[in-house]
């Protein structure tokens, strides 16, 4: 009897070290590496979310990747949304700082992004909440750059940033 009670004890001592180790490695992981997200609504389709709403994507969210607030035009990121900070948006970015954009509906027909400002778009013009309504996004407020779908399976796939010719900045910060 004291044989099986030392074993359970050694057990229990056991797992209560590799879940302590493994916990806070897990919350680091998703914190700082990447985690995985459900992408909700039709504001990205056809890119994300093609099946309208019987289908949501789930994709890879890469945190490193913007790290240094490294974006390139045509990358889909998720970011705080400016207008409910408890709410993660998902959007392509059309223009970096300095850049000036052709908006669509905003109230200014054209804007510079400024300093520490990106601006961005869902793919589904017309159904998308973005920079077209709150105007340029702080680079403070990205949260990830989603880099792969993982479900479906049948659209499993890398992103690619790819920027709709139509979309192509007026004049790029390097042209200036």
């Amino acid at each position: 009897m004291a044989q099986s009670q030392g074993w359970v004890k050694r057990y229990f001592k056991a797992f209560c070290k590799g879940f302590f180790v493994a916990v806070p490695v897990a919350v680091t992981f998703l914190d700082q590496v990447a985690c995985v997200a459900r992408v909700e609504g039709a504001s990205m389709q056809p890119s994300l979310n093609p099946g309208g709403s019987q289908s949501s994507d789930v994709v890879l969210l890469n945190h490193w990747k913007v790290r240094n607030f490294e974006v390139r035009r045509g990358d889909i990121v998720s970011l705080v949304s400016p207008k409910n900070p408890e709410q993660k948006i998902i959007k392509r970015v059309i223009a970096l700082e300095g850049d000036i954009v052709k908006t669509m509906g905003h109230k200014n027909r054209y804007v510079k992004v400024p300093r520490g400002h990106i601006w961005v778009e869902g793919d589904h013009h017309g159904h998308s909440f973005d920079s077209n309504s709150f105007g340029p996004v702080s680079l403070g407020l990205l949260h990830a750059h989603a880099t792969h779908i993982l479900w479906p399976p049948e659209r499993w796939q890398k992103l690619e940033s790819v920027l709709p010719p139509e979309r192509l900045p007026v004049q790029t910060e390097e042209e200036c």
